[in-house]
């Protein structure tokens, strides 16, 4: 099979097209034909850095990244009963760990699948897996609720673009921000308001809010604390580490901040393909990339413009 293979951690020139074994599959596991995979900005990080890429892989070279992927059962471990040939399934596999889903086959843990819903897409199943699942996990995680008033920053990119929708869902009051070029999209998702964020200080108007998803630490992150009121909570994605300035200006303020890394889940996939089936999730897939033109999707990605998902066809 077709596999895109990384030995050194650096440019895009490192991820390489060739031919390897097909996976043998264990007693929990499908095996997947892969027809469409997503990429996410920790793919890129972790391409470029050696020291991530050896604490993931260790000295398992060369490494095949990634972890979403949408395809076909092919193949079924004697232990998996959830699943049949021919099912069209999608997941996030092994994260945090070794997906190896920048591949023709990849080897899955049943419990980490779910079956496409009728009339959804590969590509769009593949888009709806690890940032639908950051965004799921954290609004849970938050415990969100009706009528809550909730600030979800960048809410054009890959996972906040389902924030939008899933806190929709959840019949919360939502607040979101991007570049005022992609304002109609966020609005179309269900935001209730809109701040551009190149040209205004949502700390400056903003008061009482609920919860605040950060996507970005640093500086987004201290002005998000001015707008939660006491008790409310703060989840941030990027990194567990706070400065001191953020934690003592939380412990004034009484504001709760948590960081969350997203964990493959079985439940969560399953809930994701119900929010799919009933259409309260819609996935935007900005473009899509043929598999043999890796390199291309990556820096796509890296250039931090993208709106919504980046896909990579088989």
């Amino acid at each position: 099979m077709k596999a895109i293979l990384l030995t050194t951690a650096r440019n895009t020139d490192n991820l390489i097209y060739e031919d390897v074994e097909k996976p043998t599959i264990k007693p929990d596991e499908v095996l997947v034909e892969t027809k469409a995979l997503s990429i996410n900005p920790v793919d890129y990080k972790v391409r470029a850095s050696e020291e991530v890429l050896t604490m993931i892989y260790g000295e398992d070279r060369p490494a095949v990244l990634g972890w979403d992927i949408a395809g076909m059962v092919v193949e079924i471990g004697e232990g998996v009963t959830d699943f049949q040939i021919g099912d069209r399934v999608f997941g996030m596999v092994n994260f945090p760990g070794q997906g190896k889903a920048y591949a023709e086959y990849v080897a899955a843990p049943a419990k980490h699948l779910a079956r496409i819903p009728d009339g959804v897409s590969v590509e769009k199943a593949a888009a709806s897996t690890l940032a639908a699942l950051t965004a799921l996990q954290v609004l849970v995680k938050a415990q969100v609720k009706k009528g809550d008033k909730v600030l979800i920053h960048a809410g054009s990119g890959g996972v906040g673009h389902f924030a939008i929708q899933i806190a929709k869902a959840m019949n919360a009051y939502e607040i979101t921000t991007s570049s005022v070029q992609n304002k109609e999209v966020v609005m179309a998702l269900g935001a209730d308001e809109h701040f551009d964020y190149r040209s205004q200080a949502f700390e400056e108007i903003l008061t009482d809010v609920d919860f605040v998803f950060d996507m970005f630490n640093g500086a987004v992150l201290l002005k998000s604390i001015q707008v939660v009121k006491e008790g409310g909570t703060i989840v941030s994605i990027p990194t567990p580490e706070f400065s001191e300035e953020v934690m003592q200006l939380a412990k004034q303020k009484k504001v709760d901040i948590q960081f969350h890394m997203v964990q493959s889940s079985g439940t969560d996939i399953h809930t994701i393909a119900e929010l799919l089936k009933n259409e309260q999730i819609k996935p935007h897939v900005s473009q899509v990339f043929a598999f043999d033109h890796m390199a291309k999707a990556h820096e796509q990605l890296e250039s931090g413009r993208t709106v919504g998902k980046v896909i990579v066809t088989m």
